[in-house]
């Protein structure tokens, strides 16, 4: 299960041939309900950018991605503290404590921090270029990778489409925290695309689920660790009701049940099947964002992110890398 789990993981950097594969008649129950949990994840991931707008509107942003990876994590812990429960081994406490630092510190804990200063739809737009950061890096990651014509059409698409959505801010970007929101999106971005394909490198070695609460309980101790250092946190009992609301729905479904269908998915379908949700969850999140939080939504903004996403799909499709092949 774990080395079929990490292949998964390094064959979902590859194409999305795998969407047009045909249903076996067989199996086609379990993979009705397979691809109900992928939309399961492209809607409520895509949501995840307005509710942690929300969220920060009345506290400080990383101490609230603390406390909601404390609470997931710590969930996840006491589950598998009623099972066959067991402490990490050093190196794993290695491999957790980077992978949380990556994945979870500095990807979920800036991509939270930056919807503070610009709209939720943006930042989810500007978290949808980790494919193509992935690509990028693995130039450097591995050996056996390449750019090929696909790939550099669907980089420069994907670089267009953000320019063609930032031309509608170019009155905001001069502004000191606009532009700290951009920076931390496009970190945010970045780190996650690293963390991806190292993580691909030990995936076969983890037990998904174990690894995951570990990554999201460490990250939380970092980052409430961090906030309580910095001085940008507020005592627990001032949290507004928006801010728990927020961190509740991020826990329970941004996290517990989304995180759950998406590897329910992954292991009963293609692997570019399983993570269609990476081109509807930025449509889902500008759309909300617009409708719900009176976020700016008009023809440049619509068709840069239209733009970016096909970037995207063909630098997934493009991008062609053997996992055998790591440096």
């Amino acid at each position: 299960m774990r080395e079929r789990f990490g292949n998964a993981w390094a064959e979902m950097l590859g194409s999305a041939r795998g969407l047009l594969q045909p249903f076996d008649p067989g199996r086609h129950s379990e993979r009705t309900k397979a691809l109900m949990a992928v939309g399961l994840v492209s809607v409520m991931w895509g949501t995840t950018w307005l509710v942690s707008a929300r969220g920060v509107s009345g506290m400080p942003a990383l101490q609230m991605s603390g406390i909601r990876h404390l609470i997931g994590g710590g969930i996840y812990i006491a589950y598998f503290m009623t099972r066959a429960f067991r402490w990490p081994k050093p190196a794993e406490w290695v491999r957790f404590t980077w992978m949380a630092v990556l994945m979870f510190v500095m990807s979920n804990g800036f991509s939270t921090w930056s919807v503070q200063y610009i709209p939720s739809g943006l930042g989810s737009v500007i978290g949808a270029l980790s494919p193509i950061w992935i690509a990028v890096f693995s130039l450097f990651l591995y050996s056996g990778s390449r750019l090929n014509g696909t790939t550099l059409l669907g980089l420069l698409l994907g670089f267009g489409g953000v320019a063609l959505i930032f031309s509608d801010y170019l009155e905001d970007i001069f502004r000191s925290q606009f532009a700290l929101g951009i920076l931390l999106g496009m970190v945010a971005a970045m780190t996650w695309a690293i963390g991806t394909l190292l993580t691909v490198r030990h995936a076969a070695r983890m037990d998904p689920y174990y690894s995951i609460g570990w990554q999201m309980f460490i990250s939380g101790v970092i980052l409430t660790g961090i906030a309580e250092l910095t001085g940008k946190n507020i005592p627990i009992r001032e949290i507004p009701a928006v801010s728990w609301y927020a961190i509740a729905y991020l826990v329970v479904l941004g996290s517990m049940v989304t995180f759950a269908a998406f590897i329910y998915s992954l292991r009963r379908l293609p692997p570019a099947q399983a993570s269609v949700y990476a081109y509807i969850n930025p449509i889902v999140a500008v759309l909300i964002g617009a409708w719900l939080n009176g976020e700016r939504l008009n023809a440049s903004i619509g068709i840069g992110t239209l733009v970016t996403l096909a970037g995207v799909y063909l630098v997934n499709t493009g991008f062609k890398r053997k996992p055998s092949q790591a440096a």
